[in-house]
């Protein structure tokens, strides 16, 4: 097998080649080194500044990105202990959609539009006024809601605002892609990005109608070529190479968004296959062999490497909601970070038990309300059901019950029912969370071990490309190994039923107040 590759008995790859995962994520970008059967060997990170020059928007300065992943690579060869001789490949993701503009140098043409920008949103509304078939005709095509910081509602708000920096322009890229320009000089986009520009599901790529709808079809020679995540793209530069001690020529993978990265890292490529991500947000995903419309009007489509699809749902805020009862009310008690954090909160709500003795919590804890299983901007977070007896234990551990009780209703709105959920994220760390989310949703959770999962798919794409894994398929399963499993309780299973009915009905009932109540400007 070529380089030096071969196959245990077990179908384990031997090799002493690694594969390199950068993920670039909102503020935060990361290294991983991972061995061909995706076990990490070394991390290292580097925090990138935002900027809001104006409220509601979201920037950063590209170089500020591209300085990140250079010295972030160095530390990772460096805390390995290798040579970059041994890196076999490198494979990208990073957050998705927004607007890197580069001009025919290759320089930015201005500060980059990140996915949480919102300052399309007037536009949006303005547009929706003049073709009232905007969003439906969206969906349609692509599967997904329409977000703030999409790429072509961007595009848009340039050529009405700053005309000037499209004029400048040669090209439109994501995060990644950037990144991915930097190391070899090429230009492109994957096809997870072209298809949440949005664009369509069914082509994987660019769609003709959306880009005219949004007014932008004069700016198409704007985007890139499209390639599918695993294609190798280029080679390392020299001048990368001296950079970050990689070697002059390493073969570079396209990659693709941060969701599908996901899926590939955890094993979650095949049809049926679901999973959860719980951190400051929170996606629930299902993979499906087609692309899927349903919940309508609701949710994201991606399509997966190796030619799956996956509708993700999700709830704007995820572990925000434990965090933010720890920091307000458990005062010193729960003060540590990561694991220890969750072990001093699960000791206070296991003085509580299901059902936290009658109180529910909604976990609509952000001003942009909820957007999955339905868009509610005005919806907000709250307890119901307080009586004098009750207690902080209780209080948590409804919060904890909360974020369960919306991940159900997220997957309930896919209609399909679930075997196993695959459970990741920050949140996976705790060992409640994963025991109250199989007894509310009646399946088994699986957490995977590890933690870095958006660059081992990356890494895995990488081996793909280069011929180290014959499949996306087959390099997504090998090595992955679970850490704990956890199996649905049928009697609390039965309590978890009944609590979620009165969920469903209490977020159903406050609708109407959530809204007068904004239309007062008192939330």
């Amino acid at each position: 097998m070529d380089g030096g590759w071969s196959h245990s008995g077990r179908g384990v790859i031997v090799t002493q080649e690694l594969l390199l995962g950068i993920d670039a994520g909102t503020s935060v970008l990361k290294a991983a080194l991972f061995d061909a059967n995706g076990c990490v060997h070394a991390i290292a990170a580097r925090r990138t500044e935002l900027s809001t020059p104006r409220a509601g928007w979201s920037e950063v300065q590209p170089y500020s990105a591209w300085n990140a992943c250079v010295e972030a690579v160095r530390e990772v060869l460096a805390a390995a202990g290798v040579h970059g001789q041994r890196i076999a490949a490198v494979g990208l993701t990073g957050n998705m959609i927004g607007a890197w503009l580069i001009d025919g140098a290759g320089e930015p043409v201005r500060d980059a539009i990140l996915w949480n920008d919102s300052r399309t949103r007037s536009l949006i509304e303005r547009l929706s006024l003049e073709q009232p078939d905007l969003l439906a005709t969206i969906f349609g095509i692509s599967g997904c809601v329409l977000e703030t910081g999409c790429t072509l509602p961007l595009l848009s708000w340039l050529a009405e605002n700053e005309p000037t920096s499209l004029e400048r322009a040669r090209y439109v890229l994501c995060c990644k892609d950037w990144l991915k320009f930097r190391l070899t000089g090429t230009v492109n986009l994957d096809a997870t990005e072209a298809a949440v520009l949005p664009g369509s599901a069914h082509k994987r790529s660019y769609d003709d109608i959306l880009l005219e709808m949004f007014g932008v079809g004069r700016y198409r020679h704007l985007l890139p070529p499209v390639v599918e995540p695993d294609t190798v793209v280029g080679g390392v530069l020299s001048d990368v190479a001296a950079a970050t001690g990689l070697r002059a020529g390493t073969p570079v993978v396209a990659g693709a968004g941060d969701v599908p990265s996901n899926a590939v890292g955890l094993g979650a490529v095949e049809r049926g296959v679901a999973f959860t991500i719980l951190g400051t947000n929170c996606q629930s995903c299902l993979v499906f062999d087609r692309p899927t419309f349903e919940p309508a009007q609701v949710g994201l489509l991606f399509s997966v490497p190796g030619g799956g699809w996956l509708r993700a749902m999700t709830n704007v805020a995820g572990t925000t909601n434990l965090d933010w009862f720890a920091d307000r009310f458990c005062c010193g008690d729960a003060t540590t970070d990561g694991e220890a954090r969750y072990d001093s909160l699960e000791q206070l709500a296991a003085d509580s038990d299901v059902g936290a003795h009658g109180i529910i919590y909604h976990p609509y804890l952000s001003s942009a309300g909820v957007i999955a299983p339905f868009i509610e901007p005005t919806a907000r977070a709250q307890f119901f059901g307080l009586r004098p007896e009750h207690r902080r234990a209780d209080l948590l551990r409804a919060v904890y019950e909360g974020v369960a009780l919306a991940i159900r209703d997220c997957y309930t709105a896919l209609g399909t029912p679930l075997r196993e959920i695959r459970f990741a994220g920050g949140g996976a760390r705790s060992r409640l969370w994963g025991q109250i989310l199989a007894d509310c949703l009646a399946v088994r959770v699986l957490v995977p071990a590890g933690t870095e999962f958006g660059a081992r798919g990356a890494a895995l794409l990488a081996g793909v490309g280069i011929g180290i894994h014959e499949s996306v398929s087959r390099a997504s399963s090998v090595g992955l190994e679970i850490a704990h499993v956890y199996e649905p309780d049928s009697g609390r299973q039965a309590m978890y039923n009944g609590i979620y009915q009165v969920f469903r009905l209490l977020r159903e009932a406050v609708l109407p107040a959530w809204q007068r109540s904004a239309e007062l400007a008192i939330q």
